[in-house]
């Protein structure tokens, strides 16, 4: 029977130390690799042991699991074979390619393995002082300004009558467009938390009130960024 081995990657590359050696024993237990991103998961191997034979696998590049990835998904389990998938960052099936990937194993009775590794969205709730015991990851919010206007009002008065965190991203070089929208239209009282590139070297997880945050407005132009909001 195949194992699946679900793989954690670094969030930032000078942060090696966020991975448990016993991930890359998994990695060594396995015939082929499905990746969000063939190059990035190669120099990631290879920065954590340079012993790895990256060319020994067989490769599988996770377009949005079309039909012929999960063909060769299920080729892999047919002939037995250990399997890992790896995002390009974080972990896979959290806010990441791979779920699909891992239904089909369910369906198929594999043995999957979640192993431990940074989650940017866990660690920025850990540290945001929000409501850890009722959150909710909401991806990215609507790019039409309009939309994403009536998104964070929604969010904001779900997040007041649930007493609830909710939690987003947005692509790196919207991140000022998103905290400006957040200012604008949150109350003052609101609860805003920013992760800065987090487990990098240039961390920095903060939060305050919209109020706040508008005498001092950080600068998040393409850096990797996690938003949290409790009303």
């Amino acid at each position: 029977m195949s194992t699946v081995y679900l793989i954690p990657c670094f969030l930032a590359e000078d942060a090696k130390e966020t991975i448990p050696p016993y991930v890359i024993d998994a990695v060594k237990k396995c015939e082929v690799i499905f990746a969000e991103n063939e190059r990035t998961t190669r120099r990631f191997l290879k920065a954590m042991d340079n012993t790895i034979v990256i060319d020994n696998f067989e490769w599988h590049t996770i377009h949005k699991a079309e039909a012929e990835q999960i063909s060769h998904f299920k080729n892999a389990i047919t002939n037995k074979k250990n399997i890992a998938i790896i995002s390009e960052a974080g972990c896979p099936g959290i806010a990441d390619p791979g779920q699909v990937l891992i239904a089909v194993a369910q369906e198929m009775k594999c043995v999957i393995k979640p192993l431990v590794g940074p989650s940017s969205i866990l660690l920025a709730l850990m540290a945001s002082g929000l409501n850890g015991q009722q959150f909710e990851f909401v991806g990215y919010l609507p790019i039409d300004n309009t939309e994403r206007i009536k998104k964070i009002k929604s969010l904001e008065a779900e997040s007041s009558r649930n007493n609830s965190t909710k939690i987003f991203i947005e692509t790196p070089y919207r991140n000022n467009q998103l905290l400006e929208a957040l200012l604008q239209h949150c109350d003052g009282k609101t609860k805003i938390c920013i992760g800065v590139d987090i487990t990098g070297k240039n961390e920095r997880i903060e939060t305050r009130s919209a109020n706040a945050w508008k005498q001092q407005k950080p600068e998040l132009h393409k850096i990797p960024v996690i938003f949290l909001l409790q009303a």
